[in-house]
């Protein structure tokens, strides 16, 4: 009976010492988990909020006006190169100098304006100004356009460029008796001739202020 005993003890040491040494081997067995590769911090990208492109202007001759932009350059310094738009009182505000009117000068007078109130800062400043979008110059489509209201004129812009940027025309559109209206003149503008290459001397440029009329 004590030997019954002793064999059934020394099965079960057995067993249990299997299972144990079984457990430890898988538990070796096993890769350890992947450590996590830290993300980098994802950093919202900053758009710069410019003008983009510059102004098809004559800088000889073109007169700036109130919410034109001027592209200003300074060589070898960048604390007063950028953009300037001009204020409603004909102003643009530099760093350090403060006010400066240029409303109604061309790039080239506004030139050595700025070049005379950088010299209290910079030795022998070289000055570059041009136009870089223009808002001061608008004119007007009225009546039956598909688009009517007010567009900016920021460079040579026939009537027929300015009628295809109103988006075309609406349905009862009389487009033989389309005009311009330019102060106290009325200057004819038949849409269906222009199109088809007839009396292009109508499709004449606009001007500041002009009225393009679609009954």
């Amino acid at each position: 009976m004590k030997l019954q005993t002793s064999s059934r003890s020394l099965r079960s040491f057995f067993l249990f010492t299997g299972f144990v040494l079984l457990t430890a081997a898988l538990a070796v067995a096993q890769p350890p988990p992947a450590a996590e590769t830290p993300q980098p911090e994802q950093k919202p990208v900053e758009k710069p909020a410019t003008v983009t492109g510059g102004a098809a202007v004559d800088t000889k001759t073109f007169k700036v006006g109130p919410e034109d932009v001027l592209k200003v350059g300074v060589w070898g310094d960048n604390n007063f190169s950028g953009l300037y738009t001009i204020h409603t009182d004909g102003a643009i505000t530099l760093p350090l100098v403060g006010d400066l009117q240029v409303g109604g000068q061309t790039p080239v007078e506004i030139e050595p304006l700025i070049t005379k109130a950088l010299s209290k800062y910079i030795v022998k400043p070289l000055v570059t100004v041009t136009v870089q979008a223009v808002f001061s110059r608008r004119y007007y489509i009225d009546g039956e356009a598909a688009r009517a209201g007010e567009f900016s004129l920021q460079g040579p812009t026939t009537v027929l460029d300015a009628l295809s940027r109103a988006g075309g025309f609406r349905d009862f559109a009389n487009l033989k008796k389309i005009y311009i209206l330019r102060g106290d003149k009325r200057i004819p503008f038949n849409y269906k001739e222009v199109i088809h290459g007839k009396n292009l001397s109508q499709n004449i440029l606009l001007e500041p202020g002009d009225h393009i009329v679609v009954p």
